[in-house]
């Protein structure tokens, strides 16, 4: 089996905290933090419990280090153990919310404050933005959630979480973000 360069830095990582190297992981958690992130604010939780959930993730993998034997297979692993800490929050804060409040559920798809949104002056604009992603397919709205998180992203990890072939991530993205486009020309409140 050929590994790839990801492979073989996780590779080289998941080894040096084998052998108990101090800062074996550090790549890996400023590479693959944002992937996490996103995933779990995908989830609907908050700033704070997102970083319990984040956070969580990675004692996870240090507690599981020697049973990972395929470092390709590092992603998929953490955005699952993610996910799983996320619903976990979730349904420990669905038993002790009471009914009545249901109807009052945040949107947390977004991390910018409304004060800074409207100290800029784009509210509007940014309210059709989000307005336009919430009609995308839950699957677009992945995609391009988590290919913004980073700055360069690496499309194994990206097709690995989203459980899509490699190849069709860019044509994906391209369609994706021609749809939000279509929708945003359409809407009246975007061009005004």
């Amino acid at each position: 089996m050929v590994l790839d360069d990801s492979d073989m830095r996780y590779a080289d990582a998941l080894k040096g905290a084998r052998e108990g190297a101090p800062h074996a992981l550090d790549d890996l958690v400023v590479e693959l933090s944002p992937l996490l992130w996103r995933v779990v604010r995908r989830q609907g939780l908050d700033r704070s419990e997102s970083e319990d959930v984040v956070q969580s993730t990675w004692l996870a993998l240090l507690r599981r280090i020697p049973d990972l034997d395929s470092p390709g297979a590092l992603p998929a692993w953490l955005v699952v153990t993610a996910k799983r800490g996320a619903w976990r929050v979730q349904s420990k804060r669905r038993r002790e919310q009471p009914v009545d409040q249901w109807d009052e559920v945040v949107d947390t798809t977004t991390d910018l404050g409304s004060d800074v949104v409207e100290r800029l002056g784009m509210a509007s604009h940014y309210e059709v933005l989000w307005r336009a992603v919430g009609r995308l397919s839950q699957r677009c709205r992945e995609l391009l959630s988590i290919v913004a998180a980073t700055d360069r992203p690496n499309y194994a990890q990206v097709a690995e979480a989203l459980g899509m072939p490699r190849g069709s991530i860019g044509p994906n993205r391209g369609r994706c973000l021609n749809q939000l486009r279509e929708t945003l020309s359409a809407d009246p409140e975007w061009t005004n």
